[in-house]
């Protein structure tokens, strides 16, 4: 669950290292794999639920409460430092997303004031500017979560962050030099009571085709290209299969329902892309991308879209010549035509003029 932290200074100009440390913020923060989430930690520090006296560290990998709207729910957040020095860190609660491309779960930057359930949290005292873990230690910092009167019903998703002080490299962008921080983040899933309604979309599904320039010599390949869409109010782990038909219902493609490795979030939209090897170089065909989840066995998504595969280059290629024979026939028939006209006879002396005989 880790990301290297970069952000630009405002100027476009090359800037001193101790210029950057107080323009530097946060960027996404990914964390790969699907719910539940292992714990968090970049091997020198980490993030976790505080365990329960006597029991071990990766007991809870990630919060998850629940509260009526109105409610107060407490806990508390570990910072453990795995290294041999002192590190300060800044700790921040926000919102969860997931990344348009690939649908990875990140959270928000330091620098965007979160909306939903990062809103919510209020870390303790402590925690107000930036807290110190000795080396080889841990900091426990208590943390309560407020549910608004106005809270929706179902999933509220985000995450409480250790953003590292330092700056741990510079990275050259453009003209722009980039101080590089690293933070951890824990997930927090809090689910507020009241009617949950699975939703899931598949949209915007797509075809992107590569041909052999001359037909059936190469192996034709294509992407399929799809967006699928949360419009519920709970977190689903979408499955998708991909399946392609061809003229009189021949299967072309076949990929049966499978996880995605991933937690959709209500509300967001990702895109995903299922790689076609050997794709059909002449045919009408029908590509349809279906999805549901598991824990919902009722949610179900199809879209559908059809086109025609043709060897444009082989076919561009046959045209070509085809208008290059036409033309020089053409040329051929007009020079016949302005040619001028031969005369075939032969000239003969005219007959001598005989005078009668006497």
């Amino acid at each position: 669950m880790r990301r290297p932290t970069r952000t630009t200074p405002p100027a476009p100009r090359r800037l001193p290292l101790l210029g950057l440390l107080a323009l530097l913020a946060a960027l996404l923060l990914p964390t790969a794999g699907a719910h539940p989430a292992a714990a968090a930690d970049n091997g020198t520090w980490g993030v976790f639920p505080t365990p329960p006296a006597g029991a071990a560290m990766t007991d809870r990998a990630y919060f998850f409460h629940q509260g009526a709207a109105g409610t107060t729910v407490s806990d508390s957040v570990t910072v453990v430092n795995s290294s041999d020095r002192e590190r300060t860190f800044r700790l921040f609660a926000t919102d969860a997303v997931n990344t348009p491309v690939g649908g990875a779960f990140a959270l928000l930057p330091v620098d965007r004031a979160p909306q939903d359930v990062g809103a919510w949290v209020a870390l303790a005292p402590q925690a107000a500017t930036t807290v110190t873990v000795p080396a080889r230690g841990r900091l426990d910092v208590p943390f309560t979560v407020r549910v608004p009167q106005d809270a929706a019903p179902g999933d509220h998703v985000g995450g409480i962050v250790a953003l590292g002080t330092e700056v741990e490299g510079v990275q050259q962008d453009g003209r722009v030099q980039v101080g590089v921080k690293r933070q951890v983040g824990a997930r927090l899933y809090f689910r507020v009571p009241g009617p949950l309604a699975p939703g899931l979309s598949v949209e915007d599904v797509r075809v992107r085709r590569s041909a052999p320039l001359l037909p059936w010599v190469g192996e034709a390949r294509a992407t399929v290209s799809y967006t699928l869409v949360n419009r519920g109010n709970v977190v689903v782990e979408p499955r998708v299969a991909v399946r392609a038909e061809g003229l009189f219902g021949r299967t072309l493609l076949d990929r049966p329902a499978r996880e995605q490795r991933l937690v959709l979030l209500p509300g967001q939209r990702i895109e995903l892309a299922e790689p076609w090897p050997d794709a059909p170089q002449s045919d009408r065909v029908t590509v349809r991308v279906s999805a549901g989840a598991a824990a919902y066995p009722d949610l179900a998504a199809e879209s559908v879209v059809r086109f025609t595969a043709v060897p444009w280059p082989a076919l561009a290629l046959l045209l070509l010549l085809a208008a290059g024979a036409v033309t020089a026939r053409a040329l051929h028939r007009r020079r016949g035509a302005s040619a001028p006209d031969s005369d075939t006879g032969t000239d003969a002396d005219p007959a001598p003029d005989l005078a009668p005989t006497p």
